[in-house]
């Protein structure tokens, strides 16, 4: 049997094209994600209701054109609060400072003048003599019940007479070795003058004659020695 070879030849199906490769080529996938979104995280919804500011809880974290008239008055009432307190640091501050300087630091306080004083009599050999080694005295102010030197405070005194003249008036206790006795200064600031001018200053111990540092009335360089004193007068 002859069989042609067209019919011999195999044909295509029609239904080949259907299988092509191409066919089975994937489509890309879309994937889409939903994410949460942070609105209304750390947020105050609006219409919350918050607390009333007063002057005792107000932090500042509202603003003030947020707050009502009660509102803002309670927090100019606590700025005005605070800022007195401020101004009264201040003054208190300043109050110390100036105390400090005028009665501990300044030159002419009178912890400079009765610092100047020990000194002074530490080394008159006169002094020496009735209350022993220098190193050895201590100065203090007048007998309290308290033991301790530190607290017992130094008498002082300063006045300006009719004339303008600033009087610095000061007495203390010394106590050596040998003796225990009193110091007595007075100073004399004339107007119009910046330092301050001996009257007298003395030493009484008791059983010993009393030990003069200073005299304005006996100096014979006193411009203003008075020889003799009556009624109130300065005769001679």
């Amino acid at each position: 049997m002859n069989i042609s070879s067209r019919a011999l030849s195999i044909r295509t199906p029609a239904t080949t094209a259907a299988f092509h490769p191409a066919a089975f080529l994937l489509r890309p996938l879309t994937i889409s994600r939903c994410y949460a979104t942070p609105t209304g995280l750390g947020t105050t919804l609006q219409g919350s209701k918050r607390r009333t500011v007063t002057p005792f809880n107000d932090d500042g974290r509202v603003p003030w054109s947020e707050l009502s008239a009660s509102e803002k008055a309670s927090r100019a009432t606590q700025q005005s609060f605070n800022f007195g307190l401020i101004l009264l640091g201040i003054v208190c501050t300043g109050g110390v400072g100036y105390y400090l300087y005028t009665d501990v630091f300044s030159p002419d306080s009178k912890t400079a003048y009765f610092n100047r004083v020990v000194d002074r009599i530490k080394q008159e050999p006169t002094c020496l003599e009735v209350l022993g080694d220098a190193k050895k005295i201590t100065a203090h102010g007048d007998e309290t019940y308290n033991k301790w030197r530190r607290s017992r405070p130094i008498a002082s005194t300063t006045k300006t007479d009719p004339k303008g003249n600033d009087h610095l008036l000061m007495n203390f206790y010394l106590e050596g070795p040998l003796n225990r006795g009193r110091v007595h200064l007075h100073m004399i600031r004339p107007a119009g003058h910046s330092d301050y001018e001996y009257k007298y200053l003395y030493l009484d111990v008791k059983g010993h004659h009393r030990i003069y540092l200073e005299n304005a009335d006996t100096s014979p360089n006193n411009p203003n020695k008075s020889k003799f004193r009556f009624l109130g007068i300065n005769w001679g």
